[in-house]
């Protein structure tokens, strides 16, 4: 048989343990090309070319192509035929699945699907609920739900199915966050804000108070429940001018009546919880005490705190000279504490504050005054509106008398008026019928300051994070569905926040304060995190939206492999940091959301 008509093939060898002359051990691996023969009967080999100059990568594909298997350049080996984010969704996902929102929300079915849904996309990408349509096909959260091909009418019967199921979603957050065994304090926070319309059709839109300095547009009022901790429990709406005490007695209600919650301590500001409040909180109707009597911690208004100051009264400077807290009495407040306080910082912050809208206002009526003097600005009426235009900019005008003529104007600050609003300074008066053996002053004065979670809430919820506002739903449940939406996403998000707190600028220890009145302090480490902004292990910082964004680039892609027609989901490869957030919430990188 002739030589050349044999398969060729290649063969390794090793060779191992060899010695040279100078005693130096030495491991050789050599590769050849070979060609298997028969000659008379037997089976020989013959070398056709020696390989081992060759790099390993070359040989072994000059091995795979003898033995048959197809090559194709590595570019063309795989087709990647859709590639959509996927971390950001999966991530939260995995904590709506922890805390059991899901079941929370309702039966299994697609209107949870969607409601759901539109959760989670307020948290990841918060939108128009338009925009949000379109927005869950660019993602695998649309397909993953079953949500991609949902239609506007889809998406608002969800909407109508989840505000009818408000008060038994609300009520098992009630027994989870606010019931004896998570909350033994028995203490809730309540807050109220607003947000604009764009629109003037829907029922509860109406002018008030604008805490979004939105003047001349119609806007809803909305109540934050929380627990001591500032996390969600409750909301409601209320039309744009209720007023906070109103907002409080209807909270009040709620708690008693639909979470069935007894002996409550309820915290609020000074304009929520007022004295015609505090009488009516645990009478009924026909003006008997109620058995199941609430507390309440809330602060006194300036009047009456001057009023306490007044003619030797028991709130004196003197309490103050050596502590910044103290506990008083007075027979205005029968069968109540009141717990006084003092921060000289926030004392010097008002002073300069004050001081310099004084300023400003006096440099704009200088022009103005100089006009009058000249001649050019006459008559008491025209000479009025414009001065009531330069008083109103700063709401500096009770601090000014203001003489107008038909052809003079003078101005002089009110020194005395100033004075006395000045001794007020930094003062606050807390009151509570809590007893002492309770919730001691310390603890009155911090539950009250806690207060500070409502607001944290409500920025999340209006601007940093799920940006609820404006509002454009038309009839009254969608708009309620709407706040409920944005509560229960912002539930997910305190949860979040404080899982990825080692991930963000957030500060994981704040430090335990031993004076409550002072003002608080970021620990170390967070201070650390702002300085420098990257981790021991050469990894950045992020904010909330940061992260989440960051995650988002932690794609599902479809990948087709070079002569077939079968696509097969694959992850990209998620970077440590990635790889921290899904363990910081204690589930894996999932392939798929169910």
């Amino acid at each position: 048989m002739m030589r050349n008509t044999g398969k060729v093939h290649v063969v390794r060898v090793s060779k191992t343990g060899y010695v040279d002359k100078q005693g130096r051990r030495k491991d050789y691996s050599s590769a050849y090309l070979r060609r298997t023969y028969r000659d008379g009967g037997k089976v020989k080999n013959e070398t056709v070319a020696n390989l081992s100059a060759l790099p390993g990568h070359v040989i072994d594909l000059i091995d795979a192509g003898l033995k048959g298997q197809q090559l194709v350049p590595a570019a063309g080996a795989v087709t990647i035929t859709r590639s959509v984010p996927h971390g950001h969704v999966a991530a939260v996902h995995a904590m709506a699945r922890t805390l059991g929102l899901p079941a929370l929300l309702g039966p299994a079915g697609r209107q949870r699907d969607l409601a759901l849904a539109l959760i989670i996309s307020r948290v990841v990408q918060p939108g128009s609920k338009l925009s949000t349509l379109t927005w869950w096909d660019d993602t695998t959260l649309g397909a993953d739900l079953g949500v991609a091909e949902a239609s506007t009418d889809d998406l608002y019967a969800a909407m109508d199915w989840l505000e009818h199921r408000q008060d038994a979603i609300e009520a098992e957050l009630a027994r989870r966050h606010l019931g004896p065994a998570a909350n033994p304090a028995r203490m809730a926070l309540f807050d109220l804000s607003s947000s604009w319309l764009e629109g003037r059709c829907c029922p509860l839109a109406a002018r008030g108070y604008s805490r979004d300095g939105k003047k001349g547009k119609l806007q809803i009022e909305y109540g934050l429940l929380t627990d001591p901790a500032g996390r969600p429990v409750a909301v409601r709406v209320f039309p744009g001018n209720t007023g906070d005490p109103s907002a409080f007695t209807s909270i009040v209600d709620v708690i008693r009546t639909k979470f069935g919650l007894k002996q409550m301590v309820m915290v609020g500001d000074r304009g929520m919880i007022t004295s015609a409040r505090i009488r009516a909180l645990n009478q009924r109707q026909d003006g008997t005490p109620r058995p199941d009597a609430y507390g309440w911690i809330t602060a006194l208004r300036a009047p009456a705190i001057k009023k306490l100051m007044a003619d030797g009264g028991p709130l004196q400077m003197s309490l103050f000279d050596e502590q910044d807290l103290a506990e008083i009495t007075s027979p205005d407040y029968p069968g109540e504490r009141l717990i006084a306080c003092r921060n000289p910082v926030l004392a010097a912050d008002r002073a300069r504050t004050r001081e310099d809208l004084l300023a400003a206002t006096e440099k704009l009526l200088a022009p103005l005054l100089a006009r009058v003097q000249a001649g050019k600005l006459t008559g008491a009426g025209p000479i009025g509106v414009e001065v009531g235009k330069v008083i109103s900019r700063y709401k500096t005008g009770k601090h000014f008398e203001i003489t107008i003529t038909e052809d003079s104007l003078s101005a002089a600050r009110k020194q005395d008026q100033i004075d006395a609003e000045a001794a007020l300074d930094g003062f606050y008066v807390l009151r509570t019928p809590v007893p002492a053996d309770e919730l001691d002053a310390p603890g009155v004065v911090t539950a009250y300051k806690n207060l500070k979670y409502v607001e944290r809430d409500f920025r999340h919820i209006k601007a940093d994070d799920l940006d609820l506002r404006p509002v454009f739903h038309r009839l009254e449940e969608r708009v309620k569905a709407h706040v409920l939406i944005c509560m229960l996403a912002c539930y997910l998000t305190w949860h979040l926040r404080r899982a990825w707190a080692p991930l963000t600028f957030t500060d994981e220890t704040p430090p335990e304060q031993d004076n409550p009145v002072a003002p608080a302090r970021r620990s170390a480490a967070a201070q650390a995190k702002a300085s420098y902004q990257y981790d021991q292990a050469g990894q950045p910082y992020r904010s909330f939206r940061g992260l989440l964004e960051h995650l988002a680039t932690l794609t599902r892609n479809q990948v087709r492999f070079t002569g077939t027609q079968v696509t097969i989901p694959m992850l990209t490869e998620p970077t440590s940091t990635q790889r921290q957030a899904f363990q910081l919430i204690g589930t894996a990188i999932p392939l798929t959301l169910t």
